[in-house]
């Protein structure tokens, strides 16, 4: 299938991919992954009645006429530090010493805080009366036994890693990512960097760029390596790694020039050509195949092409692989606040800067520059048939 709508593709590649299933982390290394279950709490959160503060567990009735003109004066009978015990139950005129995050004794009601008191012992002056469950945290205040504390779909940040540790949680359940390998081509392109450059080659950029952006996104287990430009090897080299990894990306060697080897390489390797070529400028000669169910995206070898057709049909491949909606470009309008003088007769994605409804484009937008890229975070949609831009025009933009 060739000549096909950006749609039309990205349809292709997700309708025959489903979610990889599920892998179990220990809680610190989930950070960032999605939950596939729910995750209930095995305990009471505190599981304990404790202390607020740092100040003295007592009884609001025995202190309800204090004040710092007339005090009430307790007898101390212990002292309750966090991770402690209490050893007796406090009775009538009776208080303890207790630190914040402390167990409660039993018979106390209420925590007054050390300022409003002279802090003795064994014998405290009170100097101001407190209600009933004053200062007090009751046992399960912040959650109960049994309930939920995430439900399945929830991405896990900073806190949701806070809040199973509370709960004593140590592993989850969670959507498995794609292992994913790119393999970058040509002859040209010269890895690891030497120097001085050889005559006629160029440093690559594609393979760590791509590695790069999948870090971003959070695909973990990703790889690289280059080949050159030998059909019989880049299919031998494709074989081995789709042997090792859940989805192959490939950048160069997919357009019409007698070194474009992968019109040659995927009848090699045995896979099954799903599509070549897209409606869209830049990255026109995408490719898409698969060997044994495994999905192989073959993107051009100019830079932005690669990016941009990276944003437009990697992730939802990533997303279908994973399960993960977020790995889903979003779409905003936004105005231009930049013209843009070239017509685009056929679907065109132009690098930008989106802020606030707002966008504006840098100055170069050839398929082959990477220096206008840098500071980019959308790609604006421009559909076929659009003319010369003027600022204040509404685009669609995509962002990454």
């Amino acid at each position: 299938m060739t000549g096909i709508e950006l749609e039309q593709a990205a349809a292709l590649i997700t309708g025959a991919l489903a979610p990889l299933g599920t892998q179990t982390l220990p809680v610190p290394d989930a950070l960032g992954y999605t939950l596939d279950a729910d995750v209930t709490a095995p305990l009471d959160q505190p599981p304990f009645d404790r202390s607020p503060l740092d100040g003295y567990a007592l009884r609001a009735a025995d202190i309800a006429s204090a004040s710092r003109e007339r005090p009430v004066r307790l007898r101390v009978v212990e002292t309750v530090y966090a991770g402690g015990v209490p050893l007796l139950p406090l009775t009538a005129g009776a208080a303890a010493r207790i630190m914040t995050g402390a167990m409660l004794p039993a018979g106390c009601d209420c925590v007054l805080r050390q300022e409003d008191t002279d802090q003795g012992d064994p014998v405290v002056s009170i100097y101001k009366p407190l209600r009933p469950y004053e200062n007090y945290v009751n046992l399960g205040e912040d959650y109960r036994s049994g309930t939920v504390l995430l439900p399945a779909g929830t991405r896990l940040d900073a806190a949701a890693v806070g809040l199973l540790s509370s709960a004593g949680v140590c592993q989850v359940p969670v959507r498995r990512r794609p292992r994913v390998f790119v393999l970058s081509t040509g002859d040209e392109v010269v890895y690891p960097h030497v120097h001085p450059l050889p005559p006629g080659k160029i440093y690559g950029s594609n393979l760590n760029l791509l590695l790069a952006r999948l870090s971003e996104l959070g695909i973990p287990e990703t790889g690289g390596e280059h080949a050159g430009d030998d059909p019989q090897a880049v299919a031998e080299a494709m074989e081995r790694l789709l042997g090792c990894c859940d989805a192959l990306i490939t950048t160069g060697g997919v357009s019409v020039g007698d070194k474009d080897i992968f019109h040659q390489a995927l009848p090699l390797l045995g896979a099954e050509t799903v599509f070549w070529r897209l409606n869209v400028k830049p990255g026109t000669p995408a490719l898409y195949s698969t060997r044994r169910g495994k999905p192989i995206l073959s993107l051009s070898g100019n830079p932005f092409a690669a990016a941009a057709t990276f944003e437009l049909l990697a992730r939802p491949m990533l997303c279908a692989l994973s399960g993960e909606e977020r790995l889903l470009p979003q779409r905003r309008s936004a105005r231009l606040d930049t013209a843009f003088s070239k017509a685009s007769p056929c679907r065109r994605f132009l690098r930008g800067r989106w802020q606030d409804g707002r966008v504006s484009l840098p100055e170069g937008h050839s398929s082959g520059q990477l220096a206008s890229l840098v500071g980019c975070n959308c790609l604006v949609d421009l559909p076929a048939g659009t003319g010369p831009l003027e600022p204040g025009r509404l685009v669609e933009v995509l962002l990454l």
